[in-house]
């Protein structure tokens, strides 16, 4: 890719910085792919010379200092002190908020609608100042707005109807699978919004055929674009002692989907023959998995480690002996090449995109068969009985992602993508309109 041009023209001039505004309406900072995915790939654009403002709801990303974070606050109606509370009527005072109300009343997750409706009013005011929107997977219908009167570009990690499926399929209720079916009503608009969009960039092949298949999205408008990772800050610690039978994992939110209920189980087998303990990386929260981990007698054997420093997540891979990805299904899977870079040896499933990601089984990855607790209990066992192999397959897992995936590769072939749906005749009109060109 050439080198940007900071005296070049706006707009068409292929070595031009541009001006993006780069919309999540989530971006929790340091577990959940979306805050992550928003905090390295806005660092890596902005280091290739273009200028990136961010409009978020909360929980906000934390961002490198020369990106400008214009806060757009939800009502927070699933906060983690009071999931599904309802708005007092004194708080809804813009149409935003307007939706994201009626959208609850409904059962249904509004917090997409809601920033779409958000950010779309503010957009509105200020289109003359970017050349392009980038939307990461808010896809509520006033994105379909903002695409009207700017070039827009959206970012679809995998169809959340993968995550409804599988919490129905964890659900014998059928008053919960009711409730279930409601709370994922925002499912079809961001089908709708996604088919729409000129062009979908997505992070695997796995996720780009769920798309199609889930969504209708056609394949000609949707573009592969891996995501990735930082090798020098997801490094080796050879000096940190690794503790025997130290599991880690990422848990960004307890839903059947991250398969975490697995994991306890196998945990709680491999226990009857050895000492294992767990880190898991995230809050403890109540549900399913927080009941399990009682049920189970794995309290004292589990530690919760949440809002800490990418360094500080390092070196917690660092004193484990195994990483595990028990996943159901991934469109991707950040915690996963975070781990193998830092040269742990990982145990992961077979679910959704993970083997595009991981690798072969017994090379780069001990892989097992998602959803079965025996199948992941043995890969475990198989891992910790075997210190040469963990040493083999951590040191070829790095080798992998460190040849595969970068923030910097992530962000070129982005900004690619960002110069075809530039290029596109209507976008030329809009970018004409605006003063752009």
């Amino acid at each position: 890719m050439s080198a940007v041009n900071p005296a070049g023209a706006r707009g068409l001039d292929p070595d031009a910085p541009l001006k993006i505004a780069y919309l999540t309406y989530r971006g929790k900072p340091h577990v959940g792919g979306q805050g992550v995915y928003t905090r390295h790939l806005t660092k890596a654009l902005v280091d290739l010379g273009h200028t990136v403002e961010v409009f978020s709801g909360q929980p906000y990303p934390v961002l490198d200092d020369r990106i400008t974070l214009h806060k757009l606050p939800s009502l927070d109606l699933w906060n983690e002190q009071y999931p599904g509370r309802f708005p007092a009527y004194w708080e809804v005072k813009s149409k935003g908020d307007l939706a994201e109300t009626l959208s609850h009343l409904k059962g249904t997750f509004g917090e997409p609608l809601g920033f779409s409706v958000r950010v779309l009013d503010v957009l509105k005011q200020r289109q003359r100042e970017f050349d392009l929107v980038h939307d990461n997977q808010c896809l509520g219908y006033g994105i379909l707005g903002i695409e009207k009167i700017m070039p827009t570009i959206v970012t679809l990690h995998h169809p959340i109807t993968r995550d409804r499926a599988l919490e129905m399929e964890h659900q014998t209720k059928r008053s919960k699978k009711r409730s279930i079916g409601r709370w994922y009503g925002f499912v079809k608009m961001q089908g709708r919004v996604a088919s729409r969009m000129p062009r979908v960039v997505v992070v695997s092949e796995n996720s780009i055929k769920d798309i199609h298949a889930d969504m209708g999205v056609s394949l000609d408008r949707m573009r592969l674009v891996p995501v990735g990772v930082d090798p020098e800050l997801f490094l080796p610690m050879p000096h940190v002692t690794r503790r025997p039978g130290r599991l880690i994992t990422t848990a960004s939110a307890d839903v059947a989907l991250k398969g975490l209920s697995y994991l306890l189980e196998a945990m709680a087998k491999l226990r009857t023959e050895r000492d294992v303990t767990l880190t898991i990386i995230g809050k403890p929260r109540e549900g399913a998995s927080n009941d399990l981990i009682d049920r189970l007698g794995l309290r004292p054997h589990i530690e919760f480690v949440s809002g800490v420093s990418d360094e500080r997540i390092v070196e917690l891979y660092a004193e484990a002996e195994l990483a595990v990805v028990p996943s159901l299904y991934e469109g991707f899977s950040l915690p996963a090449i975070e781990a193998m870079s830092t040269g742990i040896c990982l145990v992961a499933t077979d679910g959704g995109a993970l083997p595009e990601v991981t690798g072969r089984d017994g090379e780069t990855v001990l892989q097992c068969k998602a959803g079965d607790v025996e199948a992941l209990a043995t890969a475990i066992r198989r891992g910790l009985d075997d210190a040469d192999l963990r040493a083999r397959i951590g040191a070829a897992g790095r080798t992998r992602v460190v040849e595969r995936w970068s923030w910097k590769h992530c962000a070129q072939l982005t900004v690619d993508q960002y110069r075809e749906v530039l290029a596109m005749p209507a976008n030329v009109q809009k970018l004409r309109t605006n003063g752009r060109i």
